[in-house]
């Protein structure tokens, strides 16, 4: 069976071609969209799950003889968290999220985890460790679909962006295709192929033309943001090589999470003692907060919850103008608070697209904390990053040397009208059509998928 895929920094989704129609399977409680998100009581779990789940005789072997440190200690764990021979310890989805709410100073959580899979420096264990979280993702979602198709699931296309971080070029983007690659097989797949997301977007747009167009793609997903700019219509879309009518592509790593964290340090920061002074006068340190609030930046958030950390910020309780303010930035260290703080920020972006004042309540810190936020200020937290994504489309035009018949703006945060506004104002009157903000990547990479292996 033939799928396409959308791993995303968000969500993840599948879908398949059923009596000539794409469909997305549903993975979670009859939805289609499944929160990219994982929680284990230990991070050996992890590689406990995927032992256990790899069918290939030979893969399974080759992986024991890989992780065989970390499958050793495995028995001790499950034995002192009073595991059953059925509970992996393990949970994918909406789930991970509750476990972590519930035990946040307990057990690893990680958010968008395709996120770090391009980080330059990454030590060959730690490539190790994304490719094992990858694959216990994978595995788990394949078996969703399977369950809720009846089919074993064979092929599939995964989308990717055009760049997987702002630094290392290709060198990262080979890094993480080449993760994403070895987990997806190690997970049963027996072909794996991959799509710029900008251009699966397009791909399903593109089967609505009735006209031939020069098409902008902007597709603004929660850890990248991407353009395409393809010729697209009747004349096109039948086409089995379309290399000559992609003309240009940009990408960074720059999106739906980084409008979260930027609106989370500038407003909800300075309650923690952003922005304060040390009796000396001096500024209070920027860093610890910046620290906090990088969810998808695995090196910061190492130095911000590492023990030495903590030690100076208890130091630094005795040399601030404002010891209850950074009292709570050190419960937040302390109970790995940073997700839930980020949250907060993610759901006063979504509040924010149709209100001008949001309230936030902040009680997993201190009671009765909470905060309004409004959308003047959510506008200036995310002015750098919207420039970011607006500079994007520009330098694909450019690349392009050809003005767009119209812009297809996608991605789940492609709902904010500031994107739109700051397109409109820096392109000028291109009309902008907005598609499914989460569907249509899962339905092009599903249409190209059952093109190239049918």
């Amino acid at each position: 069976m033939i799928v396409g895929f959308d791993y995303g920094s968000s969500n993840c989704a599948m879908g398949q071609l059923s009596d000539s129609e794409i469909r997305l399977i549903p993975l979670e409680n009859g939805k289609p969209y499944l929160p990219s998100t994982l929680y284990a009581q230990h991070n050996q779990l992890i590689v406990d799950y995927v032992n256990a789940h790899i069918a290939c005789p030979q893969q399974k072997g080759e992986y024991q003889s890989s992780r065989q440190h970390l499958l050793a200690g495995v028995h001790a764990i499950r034995s002192d968290l009073g595991l059953s021979a059925s509970e992996s310890g393990l949970a994918i989805g909406r789930a991970a999220i509750e476990e972590y709410i519930d035990f946040p100073e307990e057990g690893f959580f990680v958010k968008s985890p395709k996120s770090f899979f391009g980080a330059i420096g990454l030590k060959p264990q730690q490539i190790d460790f994304f490719e094992d979280i990858a694959c216990a993702m994978i595995m788990n979602i394949k078996k969703r679909a399977e369950s809720a198709i009846g089919h074993a699931l064979t092929h599939t296309v995964i989308g990717r962006p055009v760049n997987f971080q702002a630094i290392g070029g290709e060198q990262s983007n080979a890094q993480a295709v080449s993760i994403l690659t070895r987990a997806a097989k190690r997970a049963g797949f027996k072909e794996v192929e991959f799509l710029y997301e900008p251009l699966a977007a397009g791909i399903d747009f593109e089967a609505k033309l009735n006209d031939n167009k020069n098409v902008l793609v902007v597709d603004i997903g929660g850890g990248t943001s991407d353009c395409s700019f393809v010729k697209m219509g009747p004349d096109y879309r039948e086409k089995a090589d379309r290399s000559h009518d992609f003309l240009a592509h940009s990408g960074k790593r720059v999106g739906g999470n980084d409008l979260d964290i930027a609106l989370t340090y500038h407003t909800i920061m300075p309650l923690l003692g952003l922005g304060t002074e040390l009796k000396s006068g001096l500024p209070m340190p920027n860093q610890p907060y910046w620290q906090a609030c990088k969810i998808n930046d695995i090196h910061l958030q190492t130095e911000f919850y590492s023990a030495q950390n903590a030690r100076l910020l208890t130091t630094m309780l005795r040399d601030v103008e404002s010891p209850d303010l950074l009292s709570r930035l050190i419960k937040v260290q302390q109970n790995k608070l940073s997700h839930q703080l980020v949250r907060q920020g993610e759901l006063a972006k979504i509040a924010l697209s149709d209100s001008a004042v949001t309230s936030r309540e902040l009680a997993f810190i201190e009671q009765d904390l909470d905060l309004n936020i409004a959308f003047s200020e959510f506008n200036d937290a995310i002015n750098d990053n919207i420039k970011s994504m607006v500079s994007l489309a520009q330098d694909a035009i450019k690349q392009a040397g050809v003005a767009p018949d119209v812009i297809y703006l996608t991605g789940g945060s492609a709902q904010s009208p500031v994107i739109k506004s700051a397109l409109t104002a820096a392109l000028g009157e291109i009309p902008i059509l907005n598609g499914d903000n989460f569907g249509s990547v899962t339905a092009g990479l599903t249409q190209w998928a059952n093109k190239i292996y049918s």
